[in-house]
């Protein structure tokens, strides 16, 4: 977002700690606000040598007014002693050491060198010592040691970033809030989300009780129902920890990164972007560290507590059944992230722009709009933190799916257990391949001249490119190792094949993002032109495009799962339907192989725009403002970009959850389940309820932005009028009180929507079970299930598009009007696309993100559930 323009000289003043104490609860005098006349003075420019992250010496600057009669500025010795008893409420993050253990410490530690020597080391003793360990024993050494090179990587990444100077006092006295703010919303928030999670995970243990029993069970059956619930609610439990931590590591880095990118702004664009990005990449690896490491873990344990030694009751390829739970606790966190922080982000958002930007006219990100903070806060909790938490759990729910469908196809093609071990870890060694590839891609992220007409973009697409190259070439070296069984000669081709197909549909699904919501496209430019007749045809024109923008991304999913469907059944292996979809599996991987590098680039949007903020609210000069304004129109195309990108991965992803499924009930049931008849009145049913639950879901999403809003809105308003010294900068604006007005909200509008996608599944599958029972037919309540599934899953995807793609290309219209063009800013037609950007906010951050994770989340829940759905029959007399 573009920010506004600079506020006259007499006008303009840096906050200090004390202007942001209330929002800390402080309870001692606040330092007079200033007053214009304070001001009259010149910037001076004072630098010292230091060492900057690279160890080339760089300028340290600090802005000091001359001749001014302003009060002297805060030293940081005297800003950090007056914030040592604030810090003390956070010393349960773990963030501030206090005389204790500092993360940030310890992530400085180590120099960069050591840690690329360690990263070098690790990965040849690794390459060594492989081949000579048994097949499952070597991948699991792989895999692990991919993660420890992740776990370095991101070390290397915080050492890189974390060691930039972090700002001036004023900077400070901005960003500290915006960090505390955060933090203060995912301790109340996770809070909430413990208080859901501790029931559902006994409920998992005691609805398995249900299950039906049999004497001649097989698979995992053979554990009984006790252990089998006991297996989930653990797995559940593990797939939240993680996918809470990560979402907390990546809101905790952004918040580390964001003063770090506008102390960086003041010297060098160069610096700028590599700090902004980097910050967003050591979240980014860390993320899928943490998601990998954790399903390989819990693969281990349950492989050692069941299919080890003399007395195993399970095979290598039962295990990937029991790590439904994983999936499924990943994603009931995900959500809840994605949709409180939608709702925080764009309730604040639009709060603060219509009233500051439209009836105030003050510039985005005004210190005097009492909404800033919760808006800068915002774009934490949501942006950063939501999709962390989206991307594990796409990750999680790929590889678990995948390995389940694996698994089937050795065990339908009578594999040695050395070949089945193969294809049960090939998701686990491609996604370690992601961490290797993409911290490569991360690292040539860089700019060595700093030009003025550098774009940001071309320097994170050049990443991009080494990434996809490395993993094209890592997945052809993985699939003839692994999926290269004797007895099918020419099928790690054709595996290939299909890995490359799902590289090639995320490309074409970026490209029509980029189309229809880039305003140097036609799409765009029409919603601008539409401006130009009022606020009216602007919604009609943006609707419109929205809704034209599912066709590309849709034929092009079906051309990618079909053609990946038949390049897996055309492999020879077993009959051929889980061969093919083994391959939509294959390709979905090949979508996901540079998740880490899309997150990365996610990232680096929130950090830019927080960094943007930071620098508009402790007024800096014009040129770190153009600085950080060019980080921040890169960031809004990489999130755009990543949308796509998401709701393609997504797509292929429920359609593999899909086959995982059917497998499932066919395990538990012991009956052959690969066909559902929609022409069957209950299943037709189901389908609908499917279809409903997205839209009810979409509407109680962007409800619960508009009611926010409206009370942000309220307050805004009350504060200008009760108070009218914040517009003459005399009197400060209460931020604290929009903090907690809107933390308080969101928290409140999240709950309904989400209980509702987690309950409703459950609901209908039991009562079509009962129903089955009553007439006999044993699957019905799995076949209710799956139409359910399917129809939810197709009317999610496209909703999807249309959201995201609809608020995306409201953004940009009013972007283009911004340009100056149809009238440039204060016109009627920017009034106007001021309205559809409005309209837009909730869409495309709000229930557009969070129908990513709701058409996982239907698969993953029911898959956890299976076995309550399906029905009891009667023991007929011999």
């Amino acid at each position: 977002m573009r920010r506004g323009a600079a506020l006259a000289e007499s006008n303009r003043r840096r906050p200090v700690a004390a202007d942001f104490d209330d929002l800390e609860g402080a309870s001692g005098a606040v330092a007079p606000y200033y007053t214009p006349h304070a001001m009259k003075g010149t910037f001076a420019r004072s630098e010292s040598a230091s060492s900057s992250a690279d160890g080339v010496p760089s300028a340290s600057v600090d802005m000091d007014f001359i001749g001014s009669s302003s009060p002297s500025l805060p030293s940081s010795n005297e800003y950090s002693a007056g914030k040592q008893k604030k810090h003390r409420r956070y010393k349960h993050f773990g963030i501030f050491s206090g005389g204790g253990f500092s993360p940030m410490s310890f992530l400085t530690r180590q120099s960069p060198q050591q840690l690329q020597l360690f990263g070098v080391i690790l990965m040849t003793v690794t390459a060594i010592i492989c081949p000579f360990l048994p097949i499952e024993y070597s991948l699991l050494t792989l895999v692990y040691a991919t993660c420890g090179f992740g776990t370095v990587a991101s070390l290397w990444l915080a050492q890189r970033v974390l060691s930039c100077d972090n700002g001036t006092a004023e900077m400070r006295a901005v960003s500290d809030p915006i960090r505390e703010g955060a933090e203060g919303f995912l301790h109340v928030q996770y809070s909430a989300i413990a208080r859901f999670a501790v029931p559902l995970a006994c409920l998992i243990v005691f609805s398995y009780q249900f299950r039906p029993w049999s004497s001649d069970a097989v698979g995992v059956a053979v554990l009984g129902n006790r252990m089998l619930g006991t297996v989930a609610a653990a797995g559940f439990v593990a797939g939240a920890l993680c996918s809470a931590i990560s979402g907390y590591t990546a809101m905790w880095v952004a918040a580390q990164s964001n003063i770090r990118v506008a102390s960086a702004s003041r010297r060098s664009y160069g610096e700028a972007l590599v700090v902004c990005f980097r910050g967003g990449a050591f979240s980014a690896v860390l993320n899928l560290t943490l998601c990998i490491g954790g399903v390989t873990s819990l693969y281990a344990i349950l492989h050692i507590l069941f299919a080890t030694g003399k007395n195993a009751t399970l095979t290598s390829t039962d295990i990937p059944m029991l790590l439904v739970g994983y999936g499924f606790g990943a994603s009931f966190v995900a959500l809840f992230m994605q949709l409180g922080g939608g709702i925080y982000t764009k309730a604040a958002d639009v709060g603060a722009d219509l009233v500051g930007k439209v009836e105030q006219s003050i510039p985005e990100d005004d210190p005097r709009n009492p909404a800033v903070v919760a808006d800068l806060v915002g774009d934490m909790v949501g942006d950063c933190v939501g999709s962390s938490a989206d991307v594990f759990e796409s990750v999680a729910a790929e590889i678990i799916g995948a390995m389940i469908l694996g698994s089937t196809l050795a065990n339908e093609a009578r594999m040695e257990n050395a070949q089945a071990t193969k294809f049960v870890f090939f998701p686990l060694v491609v996604h370690a391949m992601d961490i290797f590839v993409s911290s490569i891609g991360i690292a040539f992220v860089s700019i060595k001249r700093d030009a003025a007409d550098n774009d940001p973009m071309k320097q994170l697409q050049k990443g991009y490119r080494v990434a996809l190259l490395l993993s094209i070439f890592g997945f052809y070296v993985i699939t003839h190792w692994l999926l290269n069984p004797p007895s099918n000669p020419g099928c790690a081709m054709k595996f290939f094949l299909c890995g490359v197909v799902g590289m090639a549909c995320a490309y074409v699904i970026v490209l029509s993002t980029q189309y229809y919501t880039d305003y140097a496209y036609k799409p765009v430019q029409s919603i601008s032109e539409a401006s130009l007749t009022g606020h009216g045809t602007n919604i009609i024109v943006g609707v419109s495009v929205g809704m034209r923008a599912t066709l590309i991304p849709t034929i092009t999913v079906a051309a990618a799962v079909l053609t990946a469907f038949h390049l897996g059944a055309s492999t020879g292996i077993g009959d051929g339907r889980n061969a093919g979809l083994f391959g939509t599996a294959v390709a979905t991987m090949g979508m996901l192989s540079n998740a880490v590098y899309i997150l990365s680039m996610n990232n680096f949007g929130p950090i830019a725009d927080n960094a943007g903020g930071i620098t508009e609210m402790s007024q800096q000069p014009e040129a770190v403002r153009d600085v950080t304004d060019r980080l921040d129109a890169a960031g809004n195309v990489t999130k755009a970009v990543t949308k796509g990108y998401s709701i393609g991965s997504a797509s292929m992803a429920c359609f593999l959850l899909f086959g995982a499924f059917m497998d499932e009930f066919s395990e538990y049931s012991g009956t052959n389940f690969d066909r559902v008849d929609i022409a069957t009145p209950e299943v037709l049913i189901g389908g609908l309820l499917g279809s409903m639950i997205i839209f009810y879901f979409t509407g109680l999403t962007i409800s619960a932005v508009g009611k926010t809003a409206h009370e942000v809105v309220i307050e805004v308003r009350r504060q200008f009028k009760e108070d009218p010294d914040i517009m003459t900068y005399k009197s400060k604006p209460d931020y604290e009180r929009c903090v907690a007005l809107v933390t308080k909200a969101a928290l409140r509008e999240m709950q309904l929507p989400g209980l509702i996608c987690v309950a409703t599944p459950i609901v209908v599958g039991l009562c079509f079970r009962f129903v089955g029972e009553a007439s006999n037919r044993m699957l019905l309540g799995a076949e209710v299930l799956a139409a359910y599934l399917m129809f939810g899953t197709v009317t999610g995807i496209l909703m999807a598009l249309f959201l995201d793609t609809a608020g995306g290309a409201w953004d940009n219209a009013k972007k283009f009007i911004e340009l100056g063009n149809f009238g440039g800013k204060n016109s009627d037609a920017h009034k106007a696309s001021v309205t559809g950007d409005t309209v837009g906010d909730p869409f495309k951050d709000t229930a557009g993100p969070s129908l990513h994770v709701v058409i996982k989340l239907l698969s993953t829940t029911i898959l956890v559930a299976g076995p309550l759905f399906i029905a009891k029959m009667p023991i007929l007399p011999e």
